[in-house]
């Protein structure tokens, strides 16, 4: 019986190999906002759907890192759907405690700037296939807010 199961779980998954699944990008990260306690940060983040319904989206794991180090991660439980045929944008938020940006000061110091290696990971629930994982990654810079 195991047999049998296991020859339909490779059927299935060979013929599922060759579907279109969901493509992601990231559009761009830039400076949100300064709080008390931190800067926040909002990665774009476009999703497409080439399935002919909406998907939903089970959470969205993120990992900013600057100077080889990582300043923040988090997860975003439930941020909504893909729409069906179409481009979605996401909106990953990011939050850096002060405290760390100090700790960075040699790379902010020379141009007022952060540079970034951010890790995403957009988990989806594909119908029959189940939980899906898109990574993402980017790298590059974000300018701080000018004291000046």
């Amino acid at each position: 019986m195991s047999q049998l199961v296991n020859k339909a779980k490779n059927f299935v998954s060979d013929k599922l190999g060759d579907v279109a699944k969901p493509e992601a990008s990231v559009m761009d990260v830039d400076f949100k906002r300064v709080t008390m306690d931190s800067a926040e940060y909002l990665a774009k983040v476009s999703v497409h759907n080439p399935y002919s319904t909406p998907v939903p989206i089970c959470e969205v794991k993120y990992s900013f890192k600057s100077a080889n180090r990582e300043i923040a991660s988090g997860t975003i439980p439930d941020p909504g759907s893909l729409k069906a045929k179409d481009t979605t944008m996401v909106d990953v938020p990011v939050k850096v405690p002060y405290s760390i940006l100090m700790s960075l000061a040699k790379d902010i110091g020379a141009d007022w700037d952060i540079d970034y290696q951010l890790d995403l990971g957009l988990v989806i629930d594909l119908p029959v296939i189940g939980n899906f994982t898109i990574p993402l990654s980017q790298n590059g810079e974000v300018k701080l807010p000018s004291p000046f």
